[in-house]
């Protein structure tokens, strides 16, 4: 590079000393901008020095903000994203020729000077007073890229970008002192190497290597000569010679820049002529940032993934923290994300809904026994066009998703018979399940304070031909809503509440659970990745595991950030959670999910509608994958999905079985394609017995229940297993008789004493 000697023979604070004198005496600023002489500012030229003496002699220089690469579990590219577009790269990376021309127009006695230029000064000073203003800048390199530092570390605060950029004589002070720093800790070929790679280019391009990228598709160490000096011209102002919006005016201060570069000798003359006479020739790269670049329809992930950084306190104390983490880049996260599940989920949804159908769809995978998330995907993609939308209607609302989320249906009944089987009863528990019946009442809650129907509610079947006497095994599969009311009723709603919050199942909304009865029947909003984490806990055999997205996280220089595993907890015994299973291959052998079943293995689940069909649901699992499919309004306006058509197919109702049954064991199967097919571990439940005059009892013979009235339980007695049209409750052993109901006595088989198998 030629002429490499620093400081002019002066110290630091010699430098320091001498500028200041000239500044205070002159009555200029520091860069040769304008200003009173210092006696208008109230600033004395002791009160000054005293000031910069003052001033923290570290310079804090923040890393700068660089690319964050998201990738798969496999490490393919899923999105890169950024608050500013800069690959940072070494002073052997970049062009000589780019090197030269950005010395040659901005501080062409850089290596020849220290921190202050005073020849400079003392030219600008001469310059503006002729002129009447600030015509000509006297900061040097290192001033500006002192600047540039504070501006960096402003980040996207407004306020603090205007501070760093004011044009007072305090910044000015602080700047020189820290640009004497830098120079004395860093050389000229790092200051170079820092300001060319913090210096914005335009085009929301920082640093030489991205607007490299940005305008001629190339490395930084590949630019040519007229490159160079076009990029080195645009550093003075990127707006006004920016050669995407004016190339002339790009093209006269490229040649100001080559002509400079000859008159300091750095190129001959000839040289400079024949880069003058080539016009401005870009190849454009249009930038791309953002979950919005994702692939394979994995925008939402990538947007979850972002989210859930800044959500763990593991990246950072505050949000706040984690923000500048983010923001400043330069990460490379592995995700779990599993491309044969993505691709397999985005093709079921295209073969299903369609993006500008009146409802949509979302599909959320996740691994049993490790929460791990394998895939997410839904039918309006991630965008801002028609049709897209950046809602994420898999996740709750403080993720990125919607406000309420959606209600689960009968999807939500698998949770109360966990919690009942949990607390005792058998499976072979049976209810009278009239075909309508009025909310029992008092429900007891976990407080004090019982539930109450004081308003009368009642509730229906689905179909008028569901009505009971039914054990669990054939409710779960018929999905009868009267038969879980029953239940949730007896065992009260504090087990219910309790086994929910140990399954993660939590309003999207982020709210309490109420402690009402018709929670039983998915009331409540809930996202898809909290319904196929919760199943995943059955397929478990009864740990819960906590979702998570990120398997790996590296900084800029390769050093591995503290990444938050999975909490796996048990939440109820292996033998209810075989239990739930059992039932729920029932619900796909020959109940209401039978257009979920897998060809080639083993798979339970559950299906769910919601009142007036706005929402259907079905969340199944095999061993090793479960998922949730939704299918409903996404937007304020809710759609009644009777006669409509969806992704090109009529719909006369559309049931949880019939439409994301289908998008469910589609997505599922091409998952799991060419992966091990593991089976249910199961146990034994009988179909519901028939009717008989009475078993024989195992222990005394128990009183007569009550007759129930209004669908309301009678008060059979422990002993006895009670049933009736009007009502009747359970014993704790085989035998006995019920109420006075002509099916009141009911046979239990043996083996089944007080819910212990």
């Amino acid at each position: 590079m030629g002429k490499k000697r620093s400081g002019g023979g002066l110290t630091g604070p010699q430098q320091a000393a001498k500028f200041l004198g000239v500044s205070v005496l002159s009555g200029v600023v520091l860069a040769g901008i304008a200003i009173p002489g210092a006696g208008a500012l109230g600033l004395a030229a002791k009160g000054t020095v005293e000031g910069f003496d003052e001033i923290p002699a570290n310079l804090k220089t923040p890393p700068l903000s660089q690319r964050t690469t998201i990738l798969d579990a496999e490490g393919g590219l899923i999105a890169t994203v950024y608050s500013r577009d800069r690959q940072v790269v070494p002073i052997t990376a970049i062009s000589p020729y780019m090197q030269k021309a950005i010395v040659a127009i901005e501080d062409s006695r850089f290596y020849e000077h220290g921190a202050i230029d005073l020849k400079g000064i003392l030219r600008a000073v001469n310059r503006n007073a002729q002129e009447g203003g600030a015509a000509q800048g006297a900061s040097t390199l290192t001033q500006q890229y002192v600047k540039n530092v504070f501006v960096e570390e402003a980040g996207n605060d407004e306020t603090k970008v205007r501070e760093a950029q004011e044009k007072s004589l305090g910044r000015k002070i602080r700047e020189l002192k820290y640009s004497i720093q830098v120079e004395e800790e860093l050389g000229k070929q790092k200051i170079l190497e820092n300001y060319l790679n913090i210096t914005y280019f335009g085009q929301q391009a920082y640093g030489i290597e991205s607007a490299a990228h940005r305008y001629f598709s190339k490395a930084a160490k590949d630019l040519t000569l007229e490159e160079s000096a076009l990029l080195a011209g645009v550093v003075q102002s990127p707006s006004r010679y920016d050669p995407l919006n004016d190339s002339q005016e790009a093209m006269k201060r490229r040649n100001i820049v080559l002509q400079r570069m000859a008159d300091v000798k750095d190129i001959s003359q000839a040289e400079a002529d024949a880069a003058k006479a080539k016009p401005v020739q870009l190849k454009v790269t249009k930038p791309k940032n953002g979950c919005i670049t994702a692939v394979k329809g994995a925008g939402f992930f990538c947007d979850f993934v972002r989210n859930t950084f800044l959500d763990d306190t593991a990246f950072g104390k505050t949000r706040e923290e984690r923000a500048k983490v983010w923001n400043k880049g330069g990460l490379t996260v592995r995700t779990t994300l599993d491309p044969q599940s993505q691709d397999s989920v985005n093709e079921s949804i295209k073969d299903h809904v369609d993006q500008d159908d009146k409802v949509a769809t979302a599909v959320t995978l996740v691994q049993p026994g490790t929460g791990r998330v394998l895939a997410m995907g839904q039918s309006k993609p991630y965008g801002f066009g028609k049709n897209e939308t950046q809602i994420n209607f898999s996740v709750d609302k403080k993720m990125g998703g919607s406000n309420f989320g959606f209600p689960t249906g009968s999807t939500f009944k698998p949770f109360v018979a966990a919690a009942a089987i949990e607390r005792g009863m058998p499976p072979t528990k049976m209810y009278a399940s009239p075909f309508e019946m009025e909310y029992p009442s008092p429900v007891q809650t976990c407080g004090d304070k019982p539930w109450v129907n004081t308003s009368k509610d009642r509730v229906p079947n689905e179909s008028e031909s569901e009505v009971g006497p039914y054990g669990l095994k054939e409710a779960m599969a018929k999905s009868v809503n009267t038969y879980f009311i029953e239940m949730i009723s007896e065992i009260g709603l504090c087990p219910l509440t309790e086994m929910t919050s140990k399954l993660g199942v939590i309003p999207a909304n982020g709210a309490k659970l109420p402690e009402v009865p018709a929670i039983a029947l998915g009331t409540e909003g809930m996202s898809p990745l909290t319904m196929a984490n919760a199943y995943a806990t059955f397929a478990n055999r009864g740990v819960y595991c906590t979702p998570v997205t990120i398997e790996s996280i590296t900084d800029s220089h390769g050093k591995a950030l503290t990444v938050p595993k999975s909490k796996c907890g048990r939440t109820m015994t292996e033998r209810t959670a075989d239990t739930i299973n059992t039932l729920l291959l029932g619900v796909v052998d020959s109940g209401t999910g039978q257009q979920s079943g897998l060809k080639d293995r083993e798979n339970a689940g559950k299906t769910g509608t919601t009142d007036e069909r706005h929402n259907a649901w079905f969340v199944g699992y095999t061993p090793n994958m479960s998922g949730a499919t939704w299918v409903g309004s996404g937007g304020a306006k809710q759609v009644s999905m009777e006669n409509i058509t969806i992704g090109g197919q009529y719909y006369d109702k559309v049931f949880g079985g019939g439409l994301p049954g289908p998008i469910w064991k589609q997505a599922v199967s091409g998952a799991l394609s060419g992966r091990e097919a593991p089976g249910f571990v199961t146990v034994h439940i009988p179909d519901t017995p028939s009717p008989s005059p009475g078993g024989k009892p195992s222990g005394k013979p128990n009183k007569p229940g009550k007759p129930g009235r209004d669908g309301k339980p009678g008060d059979g007695r422990p002993g006895g297993q009670t049933a009736g049209t009007t009502g009747g409750t359970n014993g704790g052993t085989n035998g006995g008789t019920g109420g006075n109901d002509p099916l009141g006595g009911i046979t239990f088989p043996p083996g089944f004493i007080g819910g212990r198998d």
